[in-house]
């Protein structure tokens, strides 16, 4: 079918948000049929994306040299947020195992994190590296609180961020948010701005992204202050670009917020947008997890 895909398109807010995308720009659905999808993750060396479904239990790949959807793992543990670390391996938050896994080169996978002083994770969510090989995720609790996304059970932690340094030692890095989600380091890694989704199961909980220091010495944050409030639904999973600028996902597609917090324009999706990243040869393809749905838009904006 050719033009526009029903219920998408760009909306602009500030005129800013024009130079984001050219004017023939359109968002193309890449494949459905996941029950409630997340975490995408792109993968260069091999031009393929590895997404979640959830619930479904499995991971999935979309690969560009085909437009082909496969399997990439089942069962997944209920895998949700991934990433890429600088080796480039797969690094997946696992509800059903409460942890944070890497899958090796041969296939093989690692936990990297379960466990915190002796007491079980909650259902990791969400997961960025950084630079220097550090490992930073989520860790709220919705991944126990029913069977639906992994089994339900008692809290053992609150719902804190967490660090794996490169020797494998774990730190608590935030523990001041209700339900911490999506992540993601500014393009200089001064900043780690972390989505908290308080409002799911609290009318009056957040419902934004807060703005974190990093120390000069990178492994713990400082400084903290509210960076945007989400105005459809919930900031679930986020990515920055080369300019700072947000893309985050929302109840009516992609938000895009400037480095100041000011919302300029939506990317706008027929389902409930999970989670983004950037991808493509020239990371100027923004990929995007909505519900049942993959889908992905080309802007003139390119990822970190």
């Amino acid at each position: 079918m050719f033009g526009e895909l029903e219920g998408t398109g760009f909306e602009t807010i500030e005129d800013t948000f024009g130079d984001c995308f050219v004017g023939h720009a359109r968002v193309e659905r890449l494949w459905s049929g996941g029950r409630w999808l997340e975490g995408p993750a792109w993968f260069a060396a091999g031009r393929y994306l590895v997404f979640s479904d959830i619930p479904n239990e499995r991971l999935m790949r979309w690969d560009e040299t085909d437009g082909s959807v496969s399997v990439f793992r089942e069962p997944s543990r209920n895998g949700n947020g991934n990433t890429r670390d600088r080796e480039g391996r797969l690094v997946t938050c696992e509800h059903l195992s409460r942890s944070v896994t890497r899958t090796e080169h041969d296939g093989s996978v690692t936990t990297l994190a379960d466990a915190f002083e002796g007491r079980r994770l909650n259902s990791p969510n969400d997961v960025v590296v950084k630079s220097d090989g550090s490992i930073w995720f989520t860790d709220p609790s919705y991944g126990i609180l029913t069977d639906y996304e992994g089994v339900r059970a008692e809290s053992e932690l609150p719902c804190n961020v967490y660090r794996i340094g490169p020797d494998g030692s774990i730190a608590v890095v935030a523990d001041d948010f209700v339900k911490p989600n999506g992540l993601a380091f500014s393009p200089d890694e001064r900043y780690l701005y972390i989505a908290d989704t308080g409002a799911s199961h609290d009318l009056d909980g957040p419902r934004h992204i807060r703005r974190l220091r990093v120390s000069d010495d990178g492994r713990s944050l400082g400084a903290s202050a509210v960076h945007a409030v989400c105005t459809a639904g919930l900031f679930d999973g986020f990515r920055a670009d080369t300019t700072g600028r947000l893309w985050a996902s929302a109840q009516d597609g992609v938000h895009c917020i400037d480095p100041d917090g000011t919302l300029i324009g939506k990317v706008r999706v027929p389902e409930i947008v999970s989670n983004v990243t950037f991808g493509g040869a020239k990371r100027n393809r923004l990929f995007v997890t909505a519900t049942t749905s993959l889908y992905s838009v080309y802007l003139t904006a390119n990822g970190c």
